[in-house]
């Protein structure tokens, strides 16, 4: 008998919600057969089942948060048949070496955890040093990192109790994914926004601000390239990249959705509308894949097209910046000695100033209005 724990699905998350058993306790099952799906930063994903044997217990419900690396499903499996390596049952057969570090008078503390416990309190920036173990000798386990992040307490658990007759929802889907993104983003960011407007009078077309504000931003790209890049905290290193994978933000009924056009650089515009149109379409049906949500370079909000001038868009780690694009509107401004109306393109564009200078985020601005203003 084995327990298979649920697996890092590769989405930067910790959890996972269960939408639907494909097996039940009984059933024989082969291998890469449909086991589960779970819905996992902003995708739901199938779980295939990891070995032929014979399901004995399912760790969960529908609609149950599983954190990563938790019992998912219990099985008694035939011999030769895992796929990779069955999980450890024993917690204490996975703990890594421990890292080392000094203390004040010159002693070695060790910190003991899990592997996944670990990877998590990296991810969330967070000391092993300062979490405390609840397993054997100090052990930290996975749930121990989770609540030293607050991550999943309930507003009772804070000290925030709900008002008679009332109950909270818990986030889900969408709604949690973007709470983890913008925690991620408050915790590990130094933000900073600069604003300013494109006149986009000489435009002859209405409407598809997408591909202009793409085409504006990899102009902007070739004349300032530090802010299509990463930034590693922990090794307090950036990595200025030559490809551009653009995250662009999805409003739809369920929450908001960030998919990612891949290799903007090399797409024609009428690939480009195609590609913006794929991936707008799949995040409102909610069957956007995993890998399109994940490891993007530059990030574009055109909030304009629903309200709002200016706001304050969100760098989300490792990326370094993100461009708003607020609702285009008939200003006064002068021209030839004259006042006269314009139509105009109010930008706001965030970046994270531990790596990014002021001067470079300007200049990177300044490109985008430029390449706005010439005419279609």
């Amino acid at each position: 008998m084995g327990t298979f724990k649920l697996p890092d699905l590769g989405e930067g998350l910790a959890e996972a919600e269960i939408l639907e058993w494909h097996v039940k306790p009984g059933d024989r099952v082969l291998v890469d057969q449909p086991m589960v799906s779970v819905e996992t930063a902003k995708a739901v994903v199938e779980v295939p089942v990891p070995f032929s044997g014979t399901v004995t217990v399912l760790h969960g419900a529908v609609g149950d948060i599983v954190a990563t690396g938790a019992p998912l499903i219990d099985f008694d499996f035939d011999s030769d048949t895992v796929v990779g390596s069955m999980p450890a049952t024993s917690e204490e057969e996975l703990v890594e070496s421990a890292a080392v570090v000094r203390t004040h008078n010159g002693g070695d503390v060790r910190t003991r955890a899990v592997p996944v416990a670990r990877a998590l309190a990296k991810r969330l920036g967070l000391e092993l040093e300062a979490i405390e173990g609840s397993g054997s000798d100090g052990l930290i386990r996975l749930d121990d990192v989770l609540a030293h992040a607050s991550i999943g307490a309930t507003p009772t658990a804070k000290g925030l109790a709900p008002p008679a007759g009332t109950i909270p929802e818990p986030l889900r889907g969408a709604r949690r994914a973007m709470a983890h993104s913008m925690s991620m983003s408050r915790d590990q960011v130094s933000g900073s926004t600069v604003c300013d407007d494109a006149d986009i009078h000489h435009w002859t077309r209405r409407g598809a601000f997408m591909p202009r504000l793409i085409r504006a931003m990899l102009a902007a790209c070739d004349a300032e390239p530090a802010l299509n890049a990463w930034y590693d905290s922990a090794s307090n290193s950036r990595l200025v990249l030559d490809h551009i994978d653009l995250a662009i933000a999805v409003d739809t009924p369920g929450g908001l959705i960030v998919p990612v056009l891949r290799n903007i650089r090399n797409k024609t515009p009428d690939e480009l509308r195609a590609a913006i149109a794929a991936q707008k379409d799949a995040a409102h049906r909610r069957s956007t894949a995993p890998e399109d949500l994940r490891d993007f370079t530059l990030m574009l909000s055109n909030f304009g097209t629903l309200a709002g001038r200016y706001g304050i868009p969100l760098v989300v780690p490792p990326a370094v910046a993100i461009l708003g694009a607020g609702k285009v509107r008939e200003d006064a401004v002068v021209a030839a000695g004259a006042v006269v109306a314009h139509r105009r393109m109010p930008l706001s564009l965030s970046f994270d100033h531990r790596c990014v200078t002021g001067g470079e985020a300007c200049r990177f601005l300044a490109a985008v209005i430029a390449d706005l203003e010439k005419p279609d």
